[in-house]
């Protein structure tokens, strides 16, 4: 799990390839896409929710950070497409903070106003998936460097895995 930290900037990039067993491409993708069933398995969603701001629906997304660091909230958009690339299924998310004067920041919570992800989903050719994730945020305040290095060593393989268990238990619970 490589991490880039861009010099020009000060912030971080992070470039996830992963597979998942057992899980195949539309799966991962309802399961990702399903807010409500996120928060029954992300620990990290203290709230969560979509609504419709001039015609458009934006994503509301607080997370928790450990004490004693403020939590982090996102307002953005995303977009989900099916494509074919030379005879492949690939499903493509892009997903991009927008700014939302419906959405004002809140008291103690740190707002996330730089944050963009690209996610592309395959099957392995077997069975699951391979996942190819691009994520870019400006966090805010300051971020210990251990923090930086529990997401990179242990929180992105872990939410890979969680996300893979959610995968699992999806089709029990809709």
């Amino acid at each position: 799990f490589p991490i880039l930290f861009p010099q020009q900037s000060g912030l971080y990039e992070y470039k996830i390839f992963g597979g998942l067993a057992d899980c195949s491409p539309k799966l991962c993708v309802d399961v990702y896409m399903d807010l409500d069933f996120r928060k029954r398995w992300d620990q990290y969603v203290k709230e969560l929710h979509e609504k419709t701001y001039d015609g458009e629906k934006v994503i509301y997304w607080e997370v928790k950070f450990p004490f004693p660091l403020s939590n982090r909230d996102y307002v953005y958009i995303r977009e989900c497409r099916e494509m074919d690339v030379a005879g492949r299924k690939v499903w493509v998310v892009l997903a991009q903070s927008v700014s939302v004067p419906q959405c004002p920041e809140k008291p103690g919570i740190i707002r996330v106003k730089n944050y963009k992800q690209s996610l592309a989903i395959e099957s392995d050719g077997k069975t699951g998936s391979k996942v190819y994730m691009y994520y870019f945020d400006n966090p805010g305040g300051m971020i210990p460097s251990w923090l930086v290095n529990w997401a990179a060593k242990s929180g992105v393989p872990a939410f890979l895995k969680d996300m893979q268990k959610a995968c699992h238990n999806y089709s029990k619970s809709t």
